[in-house]
């Protein structure tokens, strides 16, 4: 099976793999739709056989989901609902489809000025979270996706720091206690009945940056009851295709409060990897191609870690407390696959040391 990857710079280490057939740059963030519309039109007709298309961040999500109808006649695409991947990926009508199928969720507002942050403040109880409503964009602009504030006077000074003038994009929400180790995944894919096909659960173990970003090591844990609550919410609002979401565990409700979802590939995919190598990946390449997807059994206690992003965070956790350097050591038992190294494709691992290195220096 040949692999082609669309990437925004020349620099980027993943385009370094050895297992691409072909190359092809262009960055979607500052291209016009209808430009990245014609030029992925052109990748389908250079490489033919009506190919499948996989959308691996946020922005190209959006496209794809945006020009589905078009992208259709050149690629292989899941069939999504019209606007669903959309609403998904947007935190505040991500929010109101929650409330609409009783799923449990942090509770959330949304204030559109600094009067309504000090109106609602009445009803909150601290700490609160002041997240993006866009986290990546928010981090784009701030270096930060979101803040634990812990009283009245902080929330007023963060909201004015992140806010932006006349287009709000903060939103307040519900502080669920606990560490890393309470946020639960799933991964998953599912077919055009939106039946899930192939699903694993997982924990974050560490993120980055350090417990509120993405994960940077994870292990795979089976989880029935996630599971079960993830797949009734997805057949419910007719979802298809990859998943990736993520919980977090309320000790205080006993329940899993939803907190994002990413209609698409993740970056934690390889964590959920069964017995017989499926993942979602391939799980979507044997739908779309008409082919049975047969998972496997669930790896218990497989783990993954992205090289860089752990060997930043890890000193906070030591700090704080979450890890002893004895536990620390310990944590990386069971590390089946990392997201950088590989011994038969050094190359995007070495690369992206480089630029690390690079950034690190400045340069």
């Amino acid at each position: 099976m040949a692999v082609y990857g669309v990437h925004s710079e020349t620099r980027s280490p993943a385009a370094r793999s050895r297992y691409w057939r072909q190359n092809f740059f262009w960055d979607i963030r500052s291209s016009p739709p209808a430009e990245s519309l014609d030029r992925l039109v052109g990748v389908a007709r250079s490489i033919g056989s009506h190919p499948i298309l996989i959308p691996t961040d946020d922005e190209s999500c959006m496209l794809v989901a945006d020009l589905a109808a078009p992208l259709s006649k050149a690629f292989r695409l899941p069939e999504q609902p019209a606007g669903l991947a959309r609403a998904l990926s947007n935190k505040q009508t991500l929010y109101a489809i929650c409330q609409q199928y009783s799923v449990p969720t942090p509770k959330t507002l949304f204030p559109q000025s600094r009067e309504d942050v000090e109106r609602l403040m009445e009803e909150l109880s601290f700490p609160v979270m002041l997240k993006g409503i866009d986290t990546k964009a928010l981090r784009r602009r701030t270096g930060v996706s979101m803040v634990v504030v812990r009283d009245k006077g902080t929330l007023l000074s963060q909201y004015d720091k992140l806010e932006t003038p006349g287009s709000p994009c903060l939103m307040l929400q519900e502080y669920i206690p606990g560490g890393s180790d309470m946020v639960w995944m799933f991964n998953g894919y599912f077919d055009r009945d939106s039946r899930c096909v192939f699903g694993l659960t997982g924990k974050k173990i560490r993120q980055y940056p350090p417990h509120t970003g993405v994960t940077s090591l994870g292990i795979c844990l089976g989880n029935a009851q996630l599971a079960q609550l993830t797949s009734d919410f997805m057949r419910a609002i007719g979802y298809r295709g990859i998943l990736d979401i993520g919980y977090k565990y309320d000790i205080r409700t006993k329940q899993y409060q939803l907190l994002d979802v990413n209609p698409r590939i993740g970056t934690t995919f390889r964590l959920f990897v069964d017995s017989g190598g499926m993942d979602v990946a391939r799980a979507l390449y044997l739908d779309l191609t008409g082919q049975p997807v047969s998972p496997g059994h669930m790896l218990e206690g497989r783990k993954w870690v992205v090289e860089n992003f752990d060997l930043i965070c890890s000193p906070t956790y030591l700090r704080d407390g979450s890890f002893t350097p004895a536990s620390w050591v310990r944590s990386y038992r069971g590390v089946q696959e990392a997201a950088w190294f590989a011994t038969d494709d050094l190359r995007p691992f070495l690369s992206m040391w480089w630029r690390s290195l690079q950034r690190g220096m400045g340069a």
